[in-house]
Formats: C-alpha cells, sequence, structure tokens
C-alpha cells in the first residue's frame, strides 16, 4: 500500500548517512543543494538516456555549452569533455586516451601491437583508481611505478625523473604521468609546471583527457548512424565506454545557472575561510589537538591528544598511542550519530583524522562542535 511505502521511504532515511547535515565532515560531499535536487527531480521525470541528440537534445546541448565554458576557465579554446559517473571513471578514459595516443594500433591489435612494456608514473598519494586503471587495462600493476611524495604530500619531481630514466634504462616505454591537484588524504597539489616540463622532456602523457571519438568509437548501427537530419557530433554515446549515460548535466547547469561563476566562487571562498576558522581554533587548543601539517586545499589532518598523553613529548611512541584513539572516537561518534569525521594511516604515520569542510551548510558553531 502507499501509505507503508511512505513508511519505508521514512524508514530508509532515518537509518542513512545525513550527508547534508552541516556535521558531516566525512567526505568532499557537498551536502545538500536544493536548486541541484531540484535538477534531479526533473532528470527523473524526463527519464532519458545521454547517448544521442535524438533521445535527449536539450541536456546534450546544456553539456556541451557547460563542458565549454569549464573548459574556457582554464584557458582552453578547444578540447572535447564528456561527463563521466566519477574520479575512477575519469582516470581510466585518460589512460586509454594517452595509449590510443602512442599506440592506435592498441585498439585492433591489443598488446601485440606494442613494441615493449609500457609503464606508467603516479604519487604514492594518489587516488587508488590509478592503480586499477593499469590492472583493468592489461599494464599490470607491476607497471605503474609510484613515485615517493615529500612530507607535505607532494610528488618528489626529482624522483619522478630518476624512475622514468630508470624504466627507459630496463627497455620499458614511459608513456602516462598522472599529477594531481588536491589528494585524497591531505589535499596537496603536486608541482604541475615541472611534471609537465618532465612529461614533454620524455614525450609522456600528462593526465588530460582528449580523442574521445576515436579511442572509444564502436560505431554501433542501430544507434549513430550517420545519416541523420542534424550534427551527429552532437552524440555522445560514441565517445564513452558504457554507452548509456545518466543525465548528470542539468543539475549542474541548474545549479550554475542559480549561483552564477561568482556565486561558486563565494562558496569556494567561505570554504577556506571555514578551514581558516578551524586551524584558529586547533592551534588555540594545542594541548588537546595536534595539527599535522598547514592544509592547501579544505582537508585538515589533525591527532586527538588525550589527557593522559598531554604534555608527554611528541615521538614515534606517542603518534602510535594517538592512532589507537582515532578508530574509538569513531566509533562512539557513530554510535551517538552527532558527528562523522574520517581518519585513516598513512606511508608516514598511523591513523589521524582527517576533517573535510566541502558543504555550504557548515559554519562556525559547526566547526565549534567539531
Amino acid at each position: 500500500p502507499l501509505q507503508q511505502l511512505i513508511e519505508d521511504c521514512a524508514t530508509t532515511l532515518k537509518y542513512q548517512v545525513k550527508t547534508g547535515h552541516p556535521h558531516f565532515f566525512n567526505q568532499l560531499s557537498n551536502g545538500l543543494d536544493l536548486i541541484s535536487m531540484a535538477g534531479e527531480w526533473l532528470t527523473a521525470t524526463a527519464n532519458t538516456n545521454m547517448f544521442t541528440y535524438e533521445i535527449a537534445p536539450v541536456f546534450i546541448l546544456m553539456e556541451t555549452v557547460v563542458l565549454t565554458k569549464m573548459r574556457e576557465i582554464i584557458g582552453w579554446s578547444g578540447g572535447d569533455s564528456i561527463l563521466a559517473p566519477g574520479g575512477s571513471i575519469s582516470n581510466l578514459y585518460a589512460f586509454l586516451a594517452a595509449r590510443h595516443k602512442m599506440f592506435p594500433n592498441y585498439k585492433e591489435h591489443g598488446s601485440r601491437g606494442l613494441p615493449g612494456n609500457l609503464a606508467m608514473f603516479t604519487s604514492d598519494q594518489c587516488h587508488y583508481s590509478i592503480k586499477s586503471c593499469a590492472a583493468v587495462c592489461g599494464l599490470g600493476t607491476d607497471h605503474c611505478i609510484v613515485v615517493p611524495s615529500d612530507e607535505h604530500g607532494k610528488m618528489i619531481t626529482s624522483e619522478l625523473e630518476r624512475l622514468i630514466l630508470e624504466r627507459k634504462a630496463k627497455g620499458d616505454i614511459p608513456f602516462f604521468v598522472n599529477a594531481t591537484a588536491g589528494t585524497t588524504v591531505l589535499g596537496a597539489f603536486d608541482d604541475i609546471n615541472t611534471i609537465a616540463d618532465i612529461c614533454e622532456k620524455y614525450n609522456c602523457w600528462m593526465h588530460i583527457d582528449g580523442l574521445l571519438i576515436s579511442c572509444n568509437q564502436m560505431s554501433a548501427e542501430y544507434l549513430f548512424m550517420t545519416d541523420k537530419h542534424y550534427d551527429i557530433s552532437y552524440d555522445t554515446g560514441d565517445k564513452v565506454i558504457q554507452c548509456g549515460r545518466h543525465n548528470d548535466i542539468f543539475k549542474l547547469w541548474l545549479q550554475w545557472r542559480a549561483k552564477g561563476t561568482e556565486g561558486f566562487e563565494q562558496q569556494q571562498d567561505r570554504l577556506m575561510e571555514l578551514v581558516q576558522y578551524q586551524l584558529k581554533r586547533i592551534r588555540a587548543q594545542s594541548d588537546r589537538f595536534h595539527l599535522i601539517l598547514e592544509p592547501e586545499c579544505v582537508n585538515v589532518s589533525f591527532w586527538y591528544v588525550p589527557k593522559r598523553l598531554r604534555g608527554v613529548p611528541h615521538d614515534a611512541r606517542k603518534e602510535t598511542e594517538l592512532g589507537k584513539i582515532c578508530p574509538i572516537i569513531k566509533g562512539r561518534m557513530m554510535q551517538k550519530g552527532s558527528l562523522m569525521v574520517g581518519y585513516q594511516p598513512d606511508d608516514r604515520r598511523p591513523n589521524f583524522f582527517r576533517s573535510i569542510i566541502s558543504s555550504a551548510a557548515v559554519n562556525e558553531a559547526d566547526v565549534d562542535f567539531m
């Protein structure tokens, strides 16, 4: 019955994590934007698919206009873009485009079309999906070379060059370098310009999507006929791996129309101001909190110091104890349902808290609560 279905929906929401709540500091979740939510409702109502202009003309044109504007913002007058289901698929497209650019025959001949073993490079702070690309695309994770990062989480560019030369000496073919602008844990930005110079020097593709049609095109005749009465460049389905694509553009288009470019800028500035406020509060209680490093983004990494460890010199033994406390506190906040803050270890230290301020709903009082 309809009433029972409504109750089922209420129960579902009751036990689901409220990512739009201002006490959710766990991931880069932008909270709840009412305009975007309205866009999601309209998208579901239209219930169409993004593979051809004939089935989704308005949404296809919206995507073209929005992505053209986004390319203009970063200084590109040409190029091609498409919205992917997430960062992992986007990274996969970058890998495929890079391989296709250097070895276009791979698409037909597979590994037989390669003159040797390919090698790709990424920092030890990269998103896990980069290694996944190596596995999924037949390169093998042994050929995904991990470049060390410094204490701030940035790729050490001298190590990148050394490892490229090392692989070339072994007969491998360096072809792809993944630079990260905002790592998942520390929010670090790699030295993009220096990495770009190294890529140019050794003829490596730096992670930028392009060549989507040529790389992924399979020309399914029942969808992508060439004699249609409109410009078939608007049929995006042959640019992507999955063909059928969810309509993600309307939410973004509608939100951008509501906020404007300046509105987005002000929202990001506000988030960075709140991060600075959080740092101020942490420094004011330096006996209770240990700030691990100065953040570059909205990620703040820190330890909570319990009473028994306050005043104790900070060394590896103390860090081990601080790391043991993180899952205990996280368990309590989840059982209580009062707060969500993530924790994790990295290569240099045991568990530490990583809060992220990314929701427009957050204010100073919420930071105080945390």
